[in-house]
Order: C-alpha cells, then sequence, then structure tokens
C-alpha cells in the first residue's frame, strides 16, 4: 500500500514539473471598452474613454469596412474582404483570434482598438477593488507600458500596406491619456 501511495506521489510531482504552469491558469478575458469607459469617462480620471471615442483606434474596425480597405486587401493578394482578413484584423481589432468564449458579453469587435488592446484583457482587474492598487491590478493583468513607443509600433509599422513614417511623439499627443494629477 506505501509503495502505491508514493508511486501516485511520484506520478503527480512529475506531472506538475513537466506540464507547464500556464496551462493551469485560467486566461484572462475581454471586457470592451463600455466596461472600461464606466470609470474611465469623468473629468477626474482624465476623460479616457472620451479621448479614445474622438481617436482613430475607435474607428479602426470601421476603416476595414471600407470599398477603399478592400481594394488595398485585393491589391495585397488576399482573398477576404479586409474586414475578414486576418493580416488586417490583428492591428484594427482588440481579441482578434481570442477564444469567444474569454470575450464578455458587452464585448464588441466593432469597437474597433480598444482599451484593452494595450492594456491587457480586463477580466481580472476591472473592478474598482483591484483597479485602486496599481500593484494589484498589474498582477491581474493590467499593461502599463514602459515603452509605449514599442507598444505601439507593433501595428504602426511597415507591415501596414498603407504605412507612413510613424512619428511616435506627434502621435501620442493625440490619444495621450494619463490620470490628471492632484
Amino acid at each position: 500500500m506505501q509503495k502505491k501511495s508514493i508511486a501516485i506521489f511520484v506520478v503527480l510531482v512529475a506531472a506538475y514539473l513537466i506540464i507547464p504552469a500556464t496551462s493551469f491558469a485560467q486566461p484572462y478575458g475581454y471586457e470592451g471598452t463600455q466596461v472600461c469607459g464606466m470609470c474611465h469617462k469623468t473629468e477626474k480620471q482624465g476623460q479616457q474613454l472620451k479621448i479614445w471615442q474622438e481617436s482613430k483606434h475607435a474607428k479602426a474596425f470601421a476603416t476595414l469596412q471600407t470599398p477603399e480597405a478592400d481594394k488595398i486587401a485585393t491589391e495585397k493578394g488576399f482573398k477576404t474582404k479586409a474586414a475578414e482578413t486576418k493580416e488586417c484584423l490583428k492591428c484594427h481589432v482588440s481579441g482578434n483570434g481570442v477564444d469567444k468564449a474569454l470575450l464578455g458579453a458587452k464585448f464588441k469587435m466593432e469597437d474597433g482598438v480598444q482599451c484593452e488592446t494595450c492594456h491587457g484583457p480586463g477580466s481580472a482587474y476591472k473592478s474598482m477593488a483591484v483597479m485602486k492598487n496599481k500593484e494589484e491590478a498589474k498582477k491581474k493583468g493590467l499593461v502599463v507600458s514602459e515603452d509605449k513607443a514599442k507598444l505601439c509600433t507593433t501595428c504602426h509599422n511597415s507591415e501596414s500596406p498603407t504605412f507612413k513614417d510613424f512619428k511616435f511623439e506627434e502621435m501620442w499627443k493625440k490619444i495621450a491619456h494619463d490620470v490628471p494629477k492632484g
């Protein structure tokens, strides 16, 4: 009986060491701008929702639904419309390619490049209790990029068929959305 218990223990330890820890982790889900915007719309908070709504990021998916975008997709050799082409969607839609089970009830692909594209899926950090503690929010998936230019150039680069010189400082001024001090 003792040998059987030891064998079970050895198998469990071996499984623990062989199977990556990420196999046990629940992936974070995408909530959508509507959820983020509930708290990030006030003047005190910096009106991040309004800044996003007025940005080209909010219209990124709509851009793919134009005849011009379809023409570009065709010229690049794609057989699908731009709004259905994964190479286009990867930069024009938050949560692209993610398991549908990880998309919250208020998440809408049509909202384009949303908060969670840059700040990470928000299901685990969306609550006010978590967001009040930035370190706790980071532990639960909040991304606060130390190198914003590098993050931006994952999409704003020469892979884009409409790429023009990307001037980070100039463009960042259009979407800067820090919480005001004080």
